[in-house]
């Protein structure tokens, strides 16, 4: 069974479920969504989407304030935070959404070739690339009385995630 996906290189589902078994009395759970990411995929393929994907595990892995990154499934990922508050987190979680939002990514034409001849390859091909970006929404919630287990508190973060998405997406909401 694999604790790390094997595309993006974080820790898996199967890791968070391990980890959330021994979580204290205060954590915040926030679970990030690539928007529009179908969409990126049917437009730009697939090979592109991966891309992505680790693009964006890779900036949930430098996430600051104490959490960890883990990949759910999809393009949907957990950041989970033991011994933090929801809001101790929003600012480090609003940073990640910005440094998403932020990356370029370029976007090769139609007719360039996988592997040009050396030859002929052409130096600062990026600047003619059509570059584009993505955004995430992220939902935020925190153990409490009320959401008691960690199944509780990631599916009020996925309610919260839902919000972010239905009030315009590429925002944090809790």
């Amino acid at each position: 069974m694999a604790f790390r996906d094997e595309l993006t290189g974080l820790p898996s589902r199967r890791d968070l479920n391990e980890r959330m078994m021994g979580l204290g009395r205060k954590y915040t759970i926030a679970m990030c969504d690539v928007d529009h990411f179908k969409q990126f995929n049917d437009t730009h393929g697939h090979d592109l989407g991966d891309q992505v994907l680790k693009m964006v595990a890779a900036k949930l892995a430098e996430v600051s304030g104490g959490g960890t990154a883990y990949r759910y499934g999809g393009e949907e990922f957990t950041v989970l935070f033991p011994g933090r508050e929801a809001a101790q987190t929003l600012p480090h979680l609003e940073a990640l959404r910005a440094s998403v939002e932020s990356y370029k990514i370029a976007v090769r034409a139609p007719d360039r070739p996988e592997k040009p001849e050396p030859a002929t390859r052409r130096r600062g091909s990026f600047r003619e690339a059509n570059p584009v970006s993505v955004t995430i929404s992220i939902g935020v919630a925190e153990r409490s009385a009320a959401l008691a287990t960690p199944e509780d508190v990631i599916k009020a973060a996925d309610k919260a995630l839902y919000r972010a998405k239905s009030n315009g997406r590429n925002r944090v909401s809790k």
